[in-house]
Order: C-alpha cells, then sequence, then structure tokens
C-alpha cells in the first residue's frame, strides 16, 4: 500500500474500516434484542405493534435483518481478499450501514410502507451490486454464484415486504422461508470452503481434505431447489418427493461432516463450534424430510434447527474467528467464547428436542441461552470492532 493511501486508510474511523465492523456488531446487537423483544410480545407485555406484528417481525428480521447483515459484513470484507481490490470503507461504508439501521428502526416502529420497502431493498441490492461490480472487474466466475444468491435474497424480502402490503401472512411466511434455505444454500457454499481449510490451518494439518466438486455443486442446487419450491408454495405440504429432497441433502451435509472430521478439533472451540453448527444444517435437512413423509413432528422444529442451531451457530462461530483475524489477533478466542458457543447449541436443544416435553419453560431457556450467547460475543469483540487493530496495519 503506498503512503498515501495508508495515510488515508488510517484517517477513517476505526468502525468503519472495513465492512465486517458495522455489521458483525450492528448484526449482534439486533440478534441480543430481537429474541428478548419476542419472548416479551409472547407474554403480552409488549407495549406497541411492529410492522406486520410481532411475528411476522420476529420471522423476519432475525433473517433480513441479523443474518443478511453479517453475511452482508463478511462477504464485503472477504472480496477484498479474494480479488486484491479495496472494499467499500469509510463514508459509504457508513451510509450503507445507517440505511441497514434506518430499516430496522422502520419495521420495529411500523413506519410508512413505501419508505420502509425503499430502506428495506437499499442495503441487500446495495451489497450485491458491490459484490457483484468488483468480481465483475476481475473476472472471478467462482464467486459469481453468491451474487446470484443475494439478489435472489432480496427478492425473498422484497416477497415479504408485497405479503407486507396486502397483510398476507402467507405470503410472508413463504417469503421467510424461501430465504431462510437461500442462507441454507450460502452456509452449504461458503462453509464448504471454510471449514475445511479452517479445520487444517487450527490443527497444522498440512492440506485441508479436498473437495468434492460434485458434491458442492448438488448441494448448492439441491438448496437452491428448495427455496424455489418455498416460493412457488410446493414445499408448505408434505410432499414424498420433497421429503426425498431433503432426505438427499441431509445425507450430504453428513458426507461433507464425516470427511472433515479430525479427532483434534473437539480441542479447539473455534473448530468445534463450526462443525456443530454445521451439523444442525443436516438436522435441518433430515427433519424437515420427516414431515414431508408424513411423520407427526411440527416443522418449525426443523426450521429452528436451521435457524438457531445452524444459522445462529456458524454466524457465532464465523464472526468469532474473522473477527479475531481481521484486528490483527492470534487465533484464540477471548474467555467466555467457549462458553458462548456452548450457550448457542443449549440454545437449539431446547428449542427443537426440550420444546416437545417443557413448551413454555424450553422457549424462555432457549431465549435466554441465545441472548447470553450473543451478549458474551459483544462483550468481548465489541471494543475491537471499534477499536484500531492492534497490529498497526490498516483494515
Amino acid at each position: 500500500m503506498q503512503v498515501l493511501d495508508r495515510r488515508k486508510a488510517m484517517s477513517i474511523t476505526p468502525l468503519f474500516r472495513l465492512a465486517f465492523r458495522p455489521f458483525f456488531l450492528g448484526g449482534c446487537l439486533l440478534a441480543l434484542l430481537a429474541i428478548p423483544l419476542w419472548l416479551l410480545a409472547l407474554a403480552g407485555d409488549a407495549g406497541w405493534q411492529p410492522a406486520g406484528g410481532w411475528l411476522a417481525w420476529h420471522r423476519h428480521e432475525l433473517l433480513f435483518g441479523f443474518a443478511l447483515a453479517i453475511i452482508g459484513g463478511f462477504l464485503l470484507t472477504a472480496v477484498q481478499t479474494w480479488t486484491g481490490r479495496p472494499g467499500i470503507s469509510g463514508m459509504p461504508l457508513a451510509v450503507l450501514a445507517g440505511v441497514w439501521l434506518a430499516a430496522r428502526l422502520a419495521w420495529l416502529f411500523n413506519l410508512p410502507w413505501p419508505l420502509l420497502a425503499v430502506l428495506e431493498l437499499s442495503f441487500p441490492l446495495a451489497v450485491a451490486g458491490l459484490m457483484g461490480w468488483t468480481l465483475w472487474k476481475v473476472r472471478q466466475q467462482r464467486n459469481y454464484p453468491i451474487v446470484l444468491v443475494l439478489l435472489l435474497l432480496a427478492l425473498a424480502d422484497g416477497l415479504s415486504l408485497y405479503g407486507l402490503l396486502r397483510a398476507d401472512e402467507g405470503w410472508q411466511r413463504q417469503a421467510v422461508l424461501t430465504g431462510l434455505w437461500l442462507v441454507a444454500a450460502m452456509m452449504g457454499l461458503i462453509g464448504g470452503r471454510v471449514i475445511p481449510f479452517f479445520t487444517q490451518r487450527g490443527l497444522g494439518r498440512t492440506e485441508a481434505v479436498k473437495p468434492w466438486p460434485w458434491l458442492d455443486y448438488l448441494l448448492l442446487a439441491g438448496s437452491a431447489l428448495v427455496a424455489l419450491l418455498y416460493a412457488s408454495g410446493v414445499a408448505l405440504m408434505p410432499s414424498l418427493w420433497v421429503g426425498l429432497l431433503f432426505a438427499l441433502l441431509g445425507l450430504g451435509h453428513l458426507l461433507r461432516l464425516v470427511r472433515w472430521h479430525d479427532p483434534g478439533l473437539w480441542r479447539v472451540p473455534l473448530l468445534w463450534s463450526l462443525h456443530l453448527a454445521y451439523a444442525w444444517l443436516a438436522v435441518a435437512c433430515l427433519g424437515m424430510a420427516l414431515w414431508h413423509v408424513g411423520v407427526p413432528l411440527s416443522p418449525s422444529l426443523a426450521v429452528h434447527a436451521l435457524t438457531v442451531g445452524a444459522m445462529g451457530g456458524l454466524i457465532l462461530a464465523m464472526i468469532a474467528r474473522v473477527s479475531l483475524g481481521h484486528t490483527g489477533r492470534p487465533l484464540t478466542p477471548p474467555k467466555g467464547m467457549t462458553l458462548a458457543f456452548a450457550l448457542l447449541n443449549l440454545a437449539c436443544l431446547s428449542r427443537v428436542l426440550l420444546v416437545l416435553i417443557w413448551p413454555y419453560a424450553a422457549l424462555w431457556l432457549a431465549g435466554l441461552c441465545w441472548t447470553l450467547g450473543l451478549g458474551l460475543y459483544l462483550w468481548r469483540y465489541a471494543p475491537m470492532l471499534w477499536r484500531a487493530r492492534v497490529d498497526g496495519h490498516p483494515g
């Protein structure tokens, strides 16, 4: 980096030097507050109604608010490494973060629909546009599918807004389920690359497990097909063929886990947290398969295995590692993070299994574990996110 470029980069407020900083911080703050608010609403103690009501808000914000913020922050940071071109920073990044925050407030306080729609769609479209433009400039075709998934997520978000405008709970539910399985596709795509790599690096192995491209493509295509089936409404009703698709996806993810497994990973919290989160993705697929073939289980259990265990767990494990690396710190998580990873998994166990035995208590236990887990991350990592790198480098 030239002297003038370095001086300019170092003059930026640390919080806006790279995209992971504001979006990891903002996304986790949203996730920290969202579950207690939802539990208060369930108990009848919330004093107002967000856009679409509390159920619609709960479903929408944990996906299109929390998860999409983390995805955006991760990708807009990673694309700089992938392409060698500068990522978004400074005032443009501050504006993008402001748009994301304004959309969250618009949903929470039920602002007029036209304003809400503009704010809400601006963020995913901007992330997709920035990613697409940066990748296209270096013709990095390998990562074009990521842009496609981002655009489809924006489309799913638009479907949710349409459902909100029409006061149609069914459209809103379809939109969120579509978006969830698009995020599952993203988790399979990104997780399939980084989990074996992180495992190899974390254990000091000479090389990572070699990918099977045919399996990678099938899992991506299968998850995208599931999202399409939800968007069309086909997957909303039990179907043997959809159940078979889910079963194949679950077995494919399990096969990946078996290939990636190394006994040494259970000694490293930054690794076992990744592998357990990915295991919840397989559980979610197999749970949906069971429901589709007639097993009398609520599909909500599989959905929460996906959202709490896979999505929440993978996000926490990834941002715990990425935040260390991009702030110039050794890849050793601070005290409390092992407990945070365990709490996220306990939250999922409570919401998916214990809820069958003690429904009310399990919901509150899951909410408590989720909130404490995210709270531990923010307690330990928030200062890293708003302060400069410890090694004196830009970023």
